[in-house]
């Protein structure tokens, strides 16, 4: 008859517990959060009042007066005389908001002339003027 031993019997027993499947489901678990929390929307719905912070504003249209050599007057491409600018000055000045008088003046025109639809233009009312130049080279 053979014994069995005390030992022998402990060699099957293993006190170790198996962390594998146990980290398995924690993976599992840990891709399911992953997906699912952007998902999940954590807004919280108001009604809010409405209001603006600033007006809003239109921009106004630029008048293009062009000055040629021989001294006449073009108003956006439209021949007029002295007598016209002078109404149309005092009607742009009445816009609001204020239009910008753009100047196109060419190179030999007398400064006599600028000098007068300039001084037409402020006694007219309008408050900003500016010169048109072409770039050096073209």
């Amino acid at each position: 008859m053979a014994m069995g031993s005390l030992s022998d019997s402990e060699d099957d027993f293993n006190p170790e517990i198996n962390t594998t499947p146990l980290v398995d489901v924690m993976l599992v678990l840990l891709i399911i959060f992953i997906i699912t929390v952007p998902v999940m929307n954590h807004n919280v719905k108001l009604d809010l009042p409405r209001a603006t912070s600033q007006p809003n504003e239109t921009k106004p249209e630029n008048i293009n007066l062009s000055i040629d050599a021989q001294g006449k007057v073009f108003w956006n491409n439209e021949v007029i005389d002295d007598g016209e600018l002078k109404n149309r000055i005092a009607a742009a000045a009445q816009k609001e908001p204020q239009p910008e008088l753009h100047l196109h003046a060419e190179r030999t025109t007398q400064y006599e002339k600028i000098a007068q639809v300039m001084s037409a233009a402020q006694s007219g009312g309008l408050g900003k003027i500016g010169f048109v130049t072409d770039p050096q080279g073209k």
